[in-house]
């Protein structure tokens, strides 16, 4: 079924969401007075409507950089009249306290606040509004919503250093909060009362006090007959704890882990404890006791657990106290304990880390508010992903993608998440994933790039595109990665193993890409970045893969974009090429890149005088004797020669060398190489060869033509002769063949 979830298209519903959040004005909203953003007064929409666009809206200024914030976003929704909301989850800085006031007047029945740290006291006013139809509440790790400020009376001369104080609210209660049945307080800050705060709600079903040091919850008895989900993460538990706890009966769902490493926690969990939980809480099908240390032996002798097959009949249970359950547990939670790793453990779904299934189930359940313990289990996904096969491949990407989604400013996360991420996305795993995740994997990468400069994550972020096909699969987000890239290669201090793999995935970018795609990374600065790298290795004197590739990318980024090859000229590029050329004369891979580049540069008529130097004329002239990377420099010194002698004779402004010689000099040159030879090259199209065909100012350049074609066609006849006929190549040769200037020769070849 994950399969079948994670190919299907989005719905129509998501589409149009996501589509009209983007395009406010043009949709649902105007703008008044060019600011200030309106609903159409025609427009009335139901509450399925309006929760999805508030929570998909959340989602999207959290996780797409590229989507703007609205100051206005929430006023939308201030009347009942035309919106309406009901259940709403909002995050983090993207919520204060004015847009909640902005949509007091709604009648929510479900509002999650998960570390909305910008929330103050005047949030706790607007709850108010909204208690007598509230029904569920998370107040998760908003940590200042309990503050407010207060004005010192008598204004000192530190009212101009610090006009406001910051000063715990003592009253406020959920007093009249009628209809509140699940709360989670998650992280609340030390010194509010819980138990007053508590104590008006008649009958809580669900409590988290994740995170909250309490010496005594004698004050949960009061809800034993209601109470069927208790968190208390990371409390400090005790004797007392554990006797409350034994007498909430009705309990369904108990998690008292904890994060081993977060604190010294004096408590230990014992046989008894577990013994009096499974005694007393009759109904509980999840439990949760991460992270503890057993301070006695729970386990069944070795050699009666490891008989038979693994079984989850609690009669079988390695843990001794769990033979006391009437059925297997739902869940439960073990992560970071010895006992995951027994033989028969009563539960249907574990977290530990024994293996790869439990390691998925810690990821899964604790992603949304425990990202400490989420980025531990990523860590253990990414070895048995590097190490060995997952076999849950689809729901452990998808996973991945929520936590580095949901956790985007967690360190932690972003390092193990994108690591993970290029171990799930390489080769081997390629068939059985979607194109719809894919783009998922490659729009969290690319978010992760964008928020962190972190070398670590920077690295894993880059490798992981190489998985990919390029430019093919980033195309949709084509802009976007080359400035991400390119932001990388300008910085002033770098790594040297992400500037290979980032001038690697540049050039892959700009290889049989459209032309306007190649002209707007240009105008990125593309071609200024890529001589700086060039500057920068010379300068070291080293020709390394960098150098190689930059000089590969700008071929590739010049080829038919005349003004790529412009800025190449105007920004120094002639001096790097003859620079290069005297520090390495013996790399033959640089001297085919950078005269590939030369070959484009010399197709565009207004710049080929800028290369009519005696000096570069000269250079030119020598490289047709070269050898290097078969006949591939030699041919390519050629054709910038071709096109510069196509300009005729009054094009030839030097007395050195003259224009015959340097003409006897390609003809010997083209005789000289083997008419079969296997090509380093690719041609996307014919054009700038076919032009040099009908005319006849130039034999040399037309033979050298003929040559190009000949060899291409015959050696790779199913690519090009296509092309060939495609491009109109046959009634130019049949043309030139009549050409009395035409070389006897040129024709054969033609023929």
């Amino acid at each position: 079924s994950l399969k079948m979830a994670s190919d299907s298209p989005e719905s129509l519903m998501t589409l149009c969401t996501d589509y009209c959040l983007r395009n406010l004005e043009g949709t649902l909203c105007y703008l008044l007075d060019n600011e200030t953003l309106r609903l159409h007064p025609d427009i009335f929409l139901p509450s399925e409507i309006c929760d999805k666009l508030v929570n998909e809206y959340v989602e999207l200024v959290k996780t797409d950089s590229i989507f703007e914030p609205h100051e206005s976003f929430f006023t939308l929704f201030s009347d009942p009249r035309s919106t309406r909301l009901a259940r709403i989850h909002l995050r983090e800085h993207i919520v204060q306290d004015q847009d909640l006031e902005a949509i007091r007047k709604q009648d929510l029945i479900e509002l999650y606040l998960t570390n909305c740290e910008k929330l103050t006291a005047k949030s706790l006013q607007t709850l108010v509004s909204f208690s007598h139809t509230l029904i569920s509440l998370s107040l998760f790790g908003c940590c200042n919503i309990f503050y407010e400020e207060e004005n010192p009376g008598g204004c000192e001369d530190d009212c101009l250093v610090n006009p406001t104080r910051q000063v715990l609210v003592k009253d406020f209660t959920f007093e009249g909060f009628s209809r509140l049945r699940i709360l989670n307080l998650g992280r609340l800050i030390e010194g509010v009362n819980v138990e007053t705060l508590l104590r008006p709600l008649a009958s809580l079903a669900a409590l988290d006090l994740s995170g909250i040091q309490l010496n005594d919850v004698g004050f949960l008895t009061q809800w034993k007959d209601s109470l069927v989900s208790l968190v208390l993460y990371n409390m400090d538990l005790s004797e007392e704890h554990i006797q409350v706890i034994a007498q909430l009966r009705k309990l369904r769902h108990l998690d008292i882990s904890r994060d081993h490493l977060s604190s010294y926690y004096k408590f230990k969990l014992t046989r008894r404890v577990l013994n009096l939980f499974v005694e007393n809480l009759v109904n509980l099908t999840s439990l949760d006791i991460s992270g503890h240390t057993m301070l006695e032996n729970c386990t069944i002798p070795s050699m009666e657990e490891k008989m038979g097959q693994t079984s989850i009949e609690p009669a079988k249970s390695s843990i001794a106290p769990f033979r006391g359950l009437k059925r297997p547990l739902q869940f439960l939670g073990l992560f970071e304990t010895s006992l995951c790793r027994l033989t028969h453990i009563p539960a249907y779904k574990v977290s530990g880390d024994k293996n790869e299934e439990q390691v998925l189930n810690a990821i899964e359940a604790y992603t949304e508010h425990r990202p400490e313990i989420t980025s531990r289990a990523i860590n253990l996904l990414f070895d048995i992903a590097r190490i060995e096969r997952c076999s849950q491949l689809l729901r452990a990407l998808q996973l991945v993608i929520t936590a580095l989604k949901c956790h985007k400013d967690d360190k932690n996360i972003q390092v193990t998440g994108s690591a993970a991420l290029f171990y799930l996305t390489n080769s081997e795993y390629r068939m059985e994933q979607s194109v719809k995740l894919r783009r998922q994997v490659i729009q969290v990468v690319l978010n992760g790039m964008e928020s962190y400069q972190e070398v670590t994550v920077q690295r894993n972020c880059c490798l992981t595109l190489c998985n990919f096909s390029i430019p093919e699969e980033l195309e949709f987000q084509y802009r976007r990665v080359n400035e991400l890239l390119l932001n990388i290669l300008n910085q002033s201090r770098q790594d040297e193993s992400i500037q290979r793999i980032a001038v690697h995935l540049c050039n892959a970018l700009v290889c049989q890409v459209d032309n306007d795609h190649k002209e707007a990374v240009g105008k990125m600065g593309f071609v200024m970045t890529m001589l700086k790298l060039i500057q920068k290795k010379l300068a070291d004197k080293t020709c390394d893969q960098v150098m190689e590739f930059s000089w590969s990318a700008l071929w590739n980024i010049t080829d038919e974009t005349p003004d790529n090859c412009e800025m190449f000229l105007n920004y120094s590029g002639m001096k790097l090429f003859l620079e290069c050329l005297k520090e390495f004369p013996e790399k033959q891979e640089l001297h085919r890149n950078m005269l590939g580049l030369l070959g484009n540069v010399a197709e565009v008529k207004e710049l080929r005088p800028q290369l009519m130097t005696s000096q570069f004329i000269s250079v030119f002239s020598n490289l047709l004797e070269s050898k290097a990377d078969g006949i591939e420099v030699s041919y390519n010194a050629c054709g910038v020669l071709s096109h510069i002698m196509f300009d005729g004779p009054e094009a030839w402004r030097i007395y050195e060398p003259h224009r015959e010689e340097v003409v006897k000099r390609m003809w010997a040159a083209i005789q000289s190489w083997d008419i079969n030879s296997r090509r380093n090259i690719n041609y996307r199209s014919f054009e700038p060869i076919l032009r040099l065909l009908p005319q006849g100012i130039s034999p040399v350049s037309q033979h050298w033509a003929t040559w190009a074609l000949y060899n291409l066609v015959s050696v790779y006849p199913d690519k090009y002769c296509p092309l060939l006929i495609k491009e109109g190549g046959i009634p130019l040769l049949k043309d030139m063949i009549k050409m009395a200037s035409a070389r006897q020769e040129t024709k054969e070849m033609a023929r």
